[in-house]
């Protein structure tokens, strides 16, 4: 965690464009909400294969015309090298600076995976076009990426997208810290000296976490499960409990030397604002 100590912390929260115009309005509300906690960029999730890009764009405009920073999500699965050069013309004409890179999941009912298949080559791909106009985030899991073949295969895939040109790491949600430090221990010692902020997921909502845990291979502990389900319908227990876990998860990462958090805010406020007021940020 040594390299880790001498980055800059930097705090961020994760949005996803709405669908419908009620959607809007209750996204205005949160951002305003969140934006007073001055945060560096807020990231906006990008459906692959074009099923949210138009509304990507139309967030991150918002956000920039409220002089906020906004770093769109980039996927490159079901896109051509032609489609993410146009998105990226496009994001350069606007002045966005800031991009998370990912390589993203094949929507459901696509058949093919496009010309780009991994995140390194969609970095690469942003590099040659663009030279040094983006900061680029990418991705990393501390435990185990549910398509990857083991641990050693995730440390080297992000290598690879370190090498290719990435500025820094945004990580999946976890709720062990043990495994945050570790992966980032393995990281150093591979090398790899750039930002490795955690990500952080408030938990108001057992059920839905259940399910994008399985999803996306992020584990809940054994006890922390337990603990969730013995709640059952009983959401403010839930929220309440909830709240101390991820408090105490962001304090003991801080302690140790973590560049920052990164909040996946799921479009609510309250939670990390709840979160943020306890660290006394």
């Amino acid at each position: 965690m040594e390299t880790q100590k001498r980055h800059r912390r930097t705090y961020s929260f994760e949005l996803f464009p709405p669908k419908t115009p009620e959607g809007v309005e209750k996204l205005r509300a949160t951002r305003a909400e969140l934006a007073a906690l001055k945060p560096e960029f807020f990231s906006v999730t990008f459906g692959a294969g074009g099923s949210t890009r138009d509304r990507t764009l139309e967030t991150v405009l918002e956000i920039q015309a409220s002089g906020q920073q906004a770093a769109p999500h980039l996927s490159c699965i079901g896109s051509t090298r032609a489609d993410i050069a146009a998105i990226l013309e496009r994001y350069k004409a606007n002045g966005i600076r800031h991009i998370v890179a990912l390589r993203g999941d094949l929507p459901s009912g696509s058949a093919s995976a496009g010309e780009l298949r991994y995140a390194n080559e969609l970095v690469e791909l942003i590099r040659k076009t663009t030279g040094d106009w983006f900061r680029i985030e990418v991705a990393c899991y501390p435990e185990t990426h549910p398509q990857s073949r083991g641990h050693d295969d995730d440390v080297a895939n992000f290598k690879r997208k370190v090498q290719a040109g990435a500025d820094a790491a945004i990580t999946q949600y976890f709720y062990n810290a043990d495994a945050y430090l570790r992966f980032v221990d393995e990281c150093e010692s591979a090398g790899l000296d750039l930002p490795i902020v955690p990500g952080i997921m408030p938990i108001g909502n057992f059920a839905q976490l259940a399910r994008f845990s399985d999803a996306c291979g992020a584990e809940i502990p054994r006890w922390l499960r337990m603990k969730l389900a013995g709640y059952a319908d009983d959401v403010e227990s839930i929220r309440a409990f909830g709240l101390d876990v991820v408090t105490e998860l962001c304090r003991t990462l801080l302690d140790r030397g973590a560049p920052g958090l990164h909040f996946y805010t799921m479009n609510q406020a309250a939670l990390t604002v709840e979160i943020w007021r306890r660290l006394g940020l």
